[in-house]
Parts: structure tokens; C-alpha cells; sequence
């Protein structure tokens, strides 16, 4: 009951994301009516199964969540073996490894959202609070990812060396 309300949140998210970029709603019309399935490939045990992210491309060149999968539908799993390390890889900028099957075309314009789509925080923020908090808010953002990021490195660095120990 939890894991639809969350699915929810996060493509409204998504979509507020894309709606503010004019390419990159340009890209999402021509496949419009095709499905992708996200999917957390090797998920630790230990923890509560994360469900697939089934998403339709609307004919606006947004994002709905789909109750059934179309068997055609572009499936997108990502390497989650270490939730940890996925997330703070991510502040970082290091991609997981994925593995893509379906439309190939479908599959590049997904592969360049990934790539170009950023969210706009402080533009967001500035709506809300002013631009000049929201600014300031934003450097206070920049500076715990930074510190984030190091340690991230750090930790990847450890593991490395034990790994090859």
C-alpha cells in the first residue's frame, strides 16, 4: 500500500522535472503510449523488497504509472546489490551498472534524460522562499554534498583496498 503512494510522489516529481525543460519534453511525445519497467536487480535480502517502477509515456511527454506491464515494454534494471553505495555514488556522479532491454530508439531517449535532466532546486526554492534564501539554502546544499561526496570516495577507496587485499 506504501510502495504505489511513494511510485506516485516520485513521478509527480520526475514529471515536474521534465515539464520545466523544453527539450526534454520534446523528447517523450513520440513515444508516447510505450512502457518502461525499473527494475533493482540483486536487492539485499535483508531489506523489505523493492518493487518494479512501471512507468507509460503519456501523449503529453510525461510520466504516468502503470498498474500492468505491456510485455513490449523497455526494461531498465540497475545494479542495487549495495543501496549505500548506489546512493552516495550517486551524489558523486558515478552510474551504476544497468542493463537495458527492449527498443533501442526508446532506450536513447531514455538514456538522454538521464543524462541532461537536472532538477533546478534553487529555482524551485526561490518560488517558495525568496531568492536570496534559496540561493544561500543552495550553497548550504552544494557544501553537505561535497562533504558527502568525499566520503563517498573514501569509502569506495576502503573497499577497494580490500578487495584487492
Amino acid at each position: 500500500m506504501f510502495a504505489p503512494a511513494a511510485q506516485d510522489r516520485m513521478i509527480l516529481l520526475l514529471n515536474h522535472v521534465i515539464s520545466r525543460e523544453a527539450l526534454a519534453m520534446g523528447r517523450l511525445p513520440p513515444f508516447a503510449g510505450r512502457a518502461l519497467v525499473l527494475h533493482l536487480q540483486n536487492w539485499p535480502a535483508l531489506l523489505p523488497k523493492a518493487p518494479d517502477l512501471a512507468l507509460g509515456v503519456t501523449p503529453a511527454g510525461l510520466f504516468e504509472r502503470l498498474e500492468q506491464v505491456p510485455e513490449d515494454a523497455l526494461r531498465i534494471e540497475i545494479d542495487a546489490g549495495n543501496p549505500a553505495l548506489l546512493a552516495l555514488g550517486s551524489l558523486t556522479g558515478q552510474k551504476p551498472q544497468v542493463h537495458v532491454q527492449g527498443d533501442a530508439a526508446f532506450a536513447g531517449a531514455m538514456n538522454w534524460l538521464i543524462e541532461n535532466l537536472r532538477w533546478d532546486l534553487e529555482d524551485d526554492l526561490a518560488a517558495v522562499i525568496g531568492p536570496v534564501a534559496a540561493h544561500q539554502l543552495a550553497r548550504c546544499g552544494r557544501a553537505v554534498a561535497s562533504a558527502l561526496a568525499g566520503l563517498a570516495a573514501g569509502v569506495r577507496g576502503m573497499a577497494a583496498g580490500r578487495a584487492s587485499a
